[in-house]
């Protein structure tokens, strides 16, 4: 049976409902999509249904496509039954290599053999993940999304070495048909790209509290009232690119080539020790000044949801969506 086109998918399976699962199955009833999940935890489907309704007011803010309900969720205990009638499957399993490589197998033998499988894997190489597959590995692909997948734009789509590039551009069609950025990745890379860039401030960050350069609240407050404004339109590169001038990005790199061999920055992780640890802990305390996670998780939403609005506006002229 041929793929059916990405605006053709009405029912997906969300294999795994955790944080970034739930996440998934609220964006997709949002697009109006039915959606069957599974996972063997216990209470996973309350919690599920639970977390949709939860953040549901979120996405009715954000708009709802046609038909579009919390009452097109159901769930399944049964794994393969919970596959049978799916055009599409999002695997968000928690991190663990031999668990990604175990259910991915499961999930190649009991869905349909011409649907694309998807992984939310934050680090893993589908190669690596996808060793066991025996049945169609060619469909196996990662959809690395940013938390909340309910509010963050960004998909990150890679195939494996047994990756038919066919899936790979057909998930980054689905992804993008149905609400989110689908970015279509050159090659496999540990950590891809997002992620990538993420870890070198973090390692960075991590530096300068264990050497008592910083604050916690100081290196947030660098990023929110600094680059993190300049970043959200245009990037670190096209950021770098109007700090040349008329000049551009040739005239930066001639000018501050030779900056870039100063040791400004020092990537490799800290040890984390028990001080660090407290350091770090602690700075977040102080800077959530007594609002609970759920708290924080609320105004976090809220925010990106205005944000987003005002985004959209800017990136439509810039073609970024």
């Amino acid at each position: 049976m041929p793929r059916p086109h990405p605006s053709q998918v009405s029912q997906v399976a969300v294999v795994g409902a955790g944080v970034i699962g739930g996440g998934w199955a609220a964006h997709f009833l949002r697009q109006g999509l039915r959606v069957v999940a599974w996972d063997p935890a216990p209470n996973a489907e309350q919690k599920l249904r639970a977390f949709v309704e939860q953040v549901w007011p979120t996405m009715e803010k954000l708009g709802l496509a046609a038909g579009a309900s919390p009452e097109r969720l159901a769930f399944n205990t049964d794994l393969a039954q919970a596959l049978r009638e799916a055009e599409f499957v999002q695997e968000s399993a928690p991190e663990r290599l031999d668990l990604k490589q175990n259910l991915l197998a499961q999930i190649d033998a009991a869905a349909p053999p011409e649907i694309v499988i998807s992984s939310s894997t934050s680090g893993y190489a589908m190669t690596a993940m996808a060793v066991k597959c025996t049945h169609h590995p060619e469909r196996l692909v990662v959809g690395h999304p940013f938390n909340p997948p309910y509010l963050i734009p960004l998909v990150e789509v890679v195939g494996g070495e047994k990756t038919d590039e066919a899936a790979v551009d057909w998930a980054t069609a689905f992804y993008n048909h149905f609400g989110k950025y689908g970015l279509k990745m050159k090659k496999e890379l540990p950590g891809f790209l997002a992620n990538r860039l993420q870890d070198a401030i973090w390692r960075e960050a991590l530096h300068m509290v264990a050497a008592g350069e910083a604050s916690v609240e100081e290196l947030d407050a660098s990023i929110v009232q600094g680059p993190g404004l300049r970043w959200a339109l245009m990037g670190p590169c096209l950021t770098f690119h109007l700090a040349g001038g008329e000049g551009g990005m040739a005239h930066m790199l001639d000018h501050f080539g030779p900056s870039l061999k100063e040791p400004w920055t020092r990537l490799e992780a800290p040890e984390l020790t028990p001080e660090l640890r407290d350091r770090m802990v602690d700075g977040c305390e102080r800077e959530a000044a007594g609002r609970s996670i759920a708290d924080l998780i609320r105004e976090r939403d809220e925010f990106l949801v205005d944000l987003l609005a005002v985004l959209e506006k800017h990136w439509a002229k810039w073609g970024k969506r």
